[in-house]
């Protein structure tokens, strides 16, 4: 059924845009892979590049490159006809760790973190990506402890980093503390940045907040709303986001995410790594279990003149696992032997409502935290299908879904989800222009690489794009066993004259996959 599927949306979008310079339609070659760079000694890669992690990429349009972190430095790779080649690399290791970059209008931003003491403030640096040297003028900025994302503002006025603060040791206490979590917001006409901390007494919203925890705020990722008035900060281990008023410069509310009910039809989870009765490896069933979303990546969109966020559910524990333990080690929650073997949330569960990481999907919520769509159980259905289901992380947090990107083709808006933890790495792919009603459209599995981090999606010479930065390969790749950035070509930029074939074979693709969802049962 699902290759039938993908032939039908593949036939339907050729017929919309057989008029386009390009012979596919938009998405019809999602599996068409463009390129994939290895961050290493092997064939392709680069000499000296052992410890480096493919995590975030960057794609700037002035020099038609990809720059992709990897801790100790920034791969600079060219981005040719559907091609990556090396450029450059800007070691950074003399100044600390690099966690992200984020790049505006010829400027490449890095985030770094202090890789002696990660409790000490971190900094951000500024590069020039013509020269790939430090800008002039103002290039180091001080920002918080361990500054983990940056993001520009629509105008490039201001640049938000993520700091996420988390402790240097564990147990905390002694010679390791909990600096406190917040957002730095840097003025970009005179490279000055603000600190704002998150503390406990911002008001709090919602439910499922894990408030009162032995560690700190840790915002995570962070997305700003078209106006720029407004910044969400995804706050994962304590399953929230916090609100960042960008006029006042100050926190208003953080909302707590609730949490997801595995119990409820379309929902169901395989929860134990081991076999289950009937001898079946992986089957997803309703369970008496919740999960706290504790989303990582959170994307803004508009539709309508309201705003809406974009969250991929992936979980998260405290760095040491301190919060978590398998079901079966605590008294009074009643599951044992198989069942037991789930990993909770210690401080969340108790008998009759056992709590674990993350919702194993990707949300769209309201600015109030209101959940408008949640993909249920349908990205582990799918990897299941597709034969890249891991079964040894049922048990933790399934597929960890933790990247994001967004791009809008021919009038629709589309959201590209990464899927950290499968045998092969994997993208699902959903229509989300309308946001209550958004509908699967199909998987890109990259086979032979595994673990995307960071995706992108930038249009190049009339064509769009999707980059992704993986930290993993799939077993038996033969290059190297991590760290590697793929290109895909999804589709060609439409002419005007062919944008009603293209909305209306895109219009077949929506009702097709919902009718489809309408007739999925838990």
């Amino acid at each position: 059924m699902l290759h039938t599927q993908k032939l039908v949306l593949s036939s339907a979008l050729a017929a919309a845009f057989s008029c386009a310079p390009a012979a596919a339609g938009p998405l019809a070659s999602l599996s068409q892979l463009g390129a994939t760079f290895f961050h290493s000694t092997a064939p392709g890669g680069i000499a000296g590049s052992a410890g480096f992690a493919a995590e975030i990429g960057a794609y700037d349009s002035l020099t038609s490159t990809l720059w992709v972190t990897g801790i100790s430095g920034v791969d600079v790779l060219n981005v040719t006809s559907g091609g990556l080649t090396f450029n450059s690399r800007i070691d950074v290791s003399a100044f600390g760790a690099v966690n992200s970059v984020a790049i505006y209008n010829g400027i490449a931003a890095f985030a770094i973190e202090n890789s002696v003491n990660r409790e000490l403030p971190g900094i951000v640096q500024f590069y020039n990506t013509n020269t790939r040297s430090l800008t002039s003028g103002i290039h180091t900025v001080t920002v918080g402890s361990l500054p983990d994302m940056l993001t520009f503002t629509a105008d490039g006025s201001k640049l938000l980093v993520a700091n996420e603060a988390t402790p240097s040791s564990y147990p905390m206490g002694g010679s390791a503390t909990d600096p406190l979590g917040g957002v730095s917001i840097i003025n970009m006409a005179t490279r000055t940045a603000t600190t704002v901390n998150l503390s406990g007494s911002i008001a709090t919203t919602g439910s499922g907040l894990r408030s009162g925890l032995p560690f700190n705020y840790e915002p995570e990722y962070i997305a700003v709303n078209g106006a720029g008035t407004t910044a969400y900060v995804t706050l994962q281990e304590h399953n929230g986001i916090a609100k960042l008023d960008l006029n006042t410069n100050q926190f208003t509310s953080i909302i707590g995410l609730g949490l997801k009910d595995y119990s409820l039809p379309g929902n169901g989870i395989d929860s134990t790594d081991r076999p289950n009765p009937a001898g079946s490896v992986i089957a997803l069933t309703r369970q008496a279990l919740k999960g706290a979303y504790q989303p990582d990546t959170v994307v803004a969109y508009e539709k309508n003149g309201q705003t809406f966020l974009v969250m991929a559910n992936e979980g998260d524990a405290q760095e040491d696992d301190g919060d978590v333990a398998r079901a079966s080690t605590i008294i009074g929650l009643g599951l044992t032997g198989d069942a037991g073997r789930i990993n909770v949330i210690k401080n969340l569960s108790s008998a009759g409502n056992i709590v674990t990481m993350g919702g194993r999907s990707f949300s769209i919520r309201d600015t109030a935290g209101n959940i408008v769509y949640d993909s249920g159980n349908l990205l582990e259905a799918q990897a299941i299908a597709r034969g890249i289901y891991d079964d040894g992380r049922s048990d933790d947090k399934g597929v960890e879904p933790e990247g994001v990107a967004l791009q809008t083709i021919g009038g629709r808006t589309f959201a590209f989800i990464g899927l950290e933890r499968t045998t092969q790495g994997a993208v699902a792919v959903f229509d989300i222009t309308d946001p209550a009603n958004s509908s699967f459209v199909d998987m890109i599995v990259t086979n032979g690489t595994r673990r995307p981090e960071g995706l992108t999606t930038f249009v190049k010479d009339n064509m769009i794009y999707l980059a992704i930065s993986n930290e993993g390969a799939a077993a038996g790749n033969v290059n190297n066993p991590l760290m590697s950035s793929a290109l895909y070509t999804l589709a060609p930029v439409p002419e005007p004259e062919t944008w009603a074939m293209l909305l209306g074979g895109l219009g077949l693709m929506g009702l097709y996959a919902r009718r489809r969802n309408k007739k999925k049962t838990a």
